[in-house]
């Protein structure tokens, strides 16, 4: 649902948080085609930002999409005290003009029906994911 919310915005948008989803699942590049924005890992790394107290099990669970209005000048993992996740620090630069050359994935017509039998399954509203104006 916010994937449909914000894949006609004319502002920049941000999506991030901790998905509970990895970077490479099937719902994840789902909300990336049918959103249309971009993950600024993409090229840069991995960086796995759960299990922070198990070296050797981590993957990435905490995502920030963006719009094309932004150009990524830098991703570094931090620690956060006491936590298990490690936050993400995401620096980028607003462009409203600017094409950012990276390619993104596009919906066809199978990922579009996956994506309303999986909001009819879940019982999502439009009215429970305000719009960006």
């Amino acid at each position: 649902m916010v994937a449909k919310s914000v894949k006609d915005a004319k502002l920049p948008v941000l999506v991030a948080g901790d998905l509970n989803d990895v970077a490479w699942s099937r719902t994840t590049r789902l909300f990336r085609k049918i959103s249309g924005l971009l993950d600024p890992r993409i090229g840069r790394g991995m960086f796995n930002t759960f299990n922070a107290k198990y070296p050797l099990i981590r993957w990435p669970l905490d995502h920030l999409f963006h719009s094309r209005h932004f150009k990524v000048i830098s991703i570094k993992r931090l620690s956060l005290k006491g936590s298990d996740h490690f936050s993400l620090l995401t620096v980028l630069s607003l462009h409203p003009h600017h094409t950012t050359g990276e390619a993104h994935l596009n919906a066809d017509q199978e990922d579009k029906q996956q994506a309303k039998e999986t909001l009819a399954a879940e019982d999502v509203s439009h009215k429970e994911v305000p719009i960006p104006e």
